[in-house]
């Protein structure tokens, strides 16, 4: 007997089938996606960033402390009567400018020099009688001589001459005190200075004791700007004073206004105050001005500069090349390559006028991004232009 035939599994035969061809296409897509990876173009690199750069310098720059103040008159005068009176004439115009002694204002002189008159009177009365008793005296000592008078009588004669002396001190004390008193009639300008508005008219009678006074005397030329600084600047400007103090070269200082350009005036330190205020931790500074022109003006606001020395050798770059990050300033250092860019940290001295001083983090003749730093970031490639070539 024969034994049974094995009957084929139809559907074993199609799965095996259709592996086969899954594989198949599999190789044929990955045959054709490598092909189209070779016909595309490599990606294209970056386009090198257009910036302008500028080399660091090295120069003697001058080291300043930079505060506000305010323009204040040298001297202010309220001119008050000392006497009371009418004021008969006035002797300046508003706004002018007038000299130390000049005459500003007449008072009605004519009862002062009445008393005047009458201890004058007085005196050559006294001076009469002085000159009576005097004869008197000497007669009583010659009748001592000859024992006609007690020696009483002399000595009455005697203290009769020397309170009579004392009546024309006194006479003489008066006759001065009414001179001066009279003399305050004519009021004249304690300094020289620039007068204000007149306070008083013409016809007023004025009193010694008026808080308002006649007129306001400021003194602009020179002229003295108060300023303050931190409480940190104080050892620095202390330094430095000690130092110009034993050199007789004061420290300058220059006031330039609080908007715009340009100098106000030049001068010097005067005055570092003996005390910080304890209110606001800074400390009051005071600088005297040649006034001339009278650029600066009482009650202006204006920015000063102290300056307290000089750095012989400072590094500096532009101001505009210095940037601020998470971890402090730093700069984008141009490489020896001349075409990539790192970040530089630096320490800052200080800016002023545009120009940054630069303590650390950098040496003379390198190069440094100045403009177009927001497209830069650490070893970009770029195009150089020097400063000022950009437009």
């Amino acid at each position: 007997m024969n034994p049974p035939r094995s009957i084929p599994r139809p559907r074993t035969a199609w799965a095996a089938a259709g592996t086969l061809a899954l594989l198949a296409l599999a190789g044929w897509h990955g045959i054709d996606r490598r092909a189209l990876a070779a016909d595309q173009p490599a990606a294209k690199a970056a386009p090198p960033v257009v910036a302008t750069v500028a080399t660091v310098q090295q120069q003697p720059m001058p080291v300043y402390r930079s505060g506000i103040g305010t323009v204040a008159a040298t001297q202010s005068v309220t001119v008050k009567a000392r006497v009371d009176g009418q004021l008969d004439r006035i002797g300046f115009t508003e706004g002018q400018d007038v000299k130390a002694g000049q005459i500003l204002a007449h008072l009605d002189a004519r009862a002062l020099q009445a008393q005047l008159a009458q201890a004058r009177a007085t005196r050559a009365k006294d001076q009469a009688t002085l000159a009576n008793a005097r004869v008197d005296l000497a007669r009583t000592t010659q009748l001592i001589r000859d024992d006609a008078a007690t020696q009483q009588q002399l000595d009455t004669q005697k203290a009769l001459v020397a309170q009579l002396e004392a009546a024309v001190q006194t006479d003489d004390a008066q006759i001065a005190y009414a001179q001066v008193q009279l003399s305050y009639t004519t009021i004249v300008a304690p300094i020289g200075g620039r007068v204000g508005a007149r306070l008083v008219d013409v016809g007023n009678i004025v009193h010694a004791s008026d808080t308002t006074g006649l007129v306001v005397i400021n003194q602009v030329d020179p002229i003295t700007v108060v300023f303050t600084l931190p409480e940190e600047a104080f050892q620095d400007v202390n330094r430095a004073l000690n130092a110009s103090i034993a050199s007789h070269q004061p420290l300058a200082v220059q006031a330039t206004p609080r908007t715009g350009t340009g100098v106000l005036g030049t001068g010097s330190l005067t005055l570092l105050n003996n005390q910080i205020d304890t209110a606001n931790g800074t400390v009051q500074l005071k600088a005297r001005f040649p006034n001339p022109t009278h650029a600066l003006w009482p009650g202006q606001y204006v920015n000063v500069r102290l300056q307290l020395g000089q750095r012989p050798d400072a590094l500096t770059i532009p101001a505009q090349a210095v940037q601020r990050g998470q971890d402090g300033t730093f700069v984008y250092r141009v490489e020896p390559d001349g075409k990539t860019v790192q970040a530089q940290p630096v320490t800052v001295a200080n800016v002023q006028d545009g120009v940054a001083v630069i303590d650390q983090g950098l040496s003379a003749g390198q190069q440094v991004v100045v403009d177009g730093q927001y497209k830069l970031k650490p070893g970009a490639v770029i195009t150089a232009a020097a400063a000022g070539a950009r437009q």
